[in-house]
């Protein structure tokens, strides 16, 4: 497969997404910079299309009657409450969306905190940046080890 290719799907992937992406691209001969811009790109890419498929496939599956009452009114139970949460959180539920992405561990990725900020029903716009900057930042840490590790073994 190309290299190329398989480095945005590595990005992309919830399971890997920069963790795999970015050492998979160095160790594939790309420079440091190309392999940051195309893993980072690619990883907040997955931002935009987390929140229109969730937003979708939950406005289709109100029509079928086992998600309305389960899923649906989870869902719903959940946005409602989480909107004293948002005000009373301010920026700093923003903040700790960021965070939470920046962390570069299994589990605290792009897919994670998109669907945490739609679960809640945050704001799209604001979950969407610092989402984006936890990325960011996520992808400099996994560099940074990506290049100590790879400096280590000589790779």
């Amino acid at each position: 497969m190309n290299p190329l290719l398989l480095t945005i799907l590595l990005s992309m992937s919830p399971i890997s997404e920069l963790r795999g992406g970015i050492p998979y691209a160095l160790a594939s001969g790309f420079g440091i910079w190309k392999a940051f811009i195309i893993c980072v790109l690619a990883n907040i890419l997955v931002v935009i299309f987390v929140f229109l498929f969730l937003t979708y496939l939950h406005k289709s599956f109100l029509n079928f009657n086992w998600y309305k009452k389960s899923f649906g009114f989870l869902v719903k139970r959940v946005q409602k409450k989480s909107v004293g949460i948002e005000k009373s959180s301010g920026k700093w539920g923003y903040f700790a969306l960021c965070i939470f992405v920046a962390i570069p561990l299994p589990m605290t990725g792009a897919w994670t905190g998109t669907l945490i900020a739609w679960f809640l029903g945050w704001n799209k716009v604001k979950s969407f940046l610092s989402i984006a900057l936890g990325v960011l930042i996520a992808g400099i840490v996994v560099s940074l080890v990506s290049l100590g590790v790879i400096g280590i073994f000589n790779l």
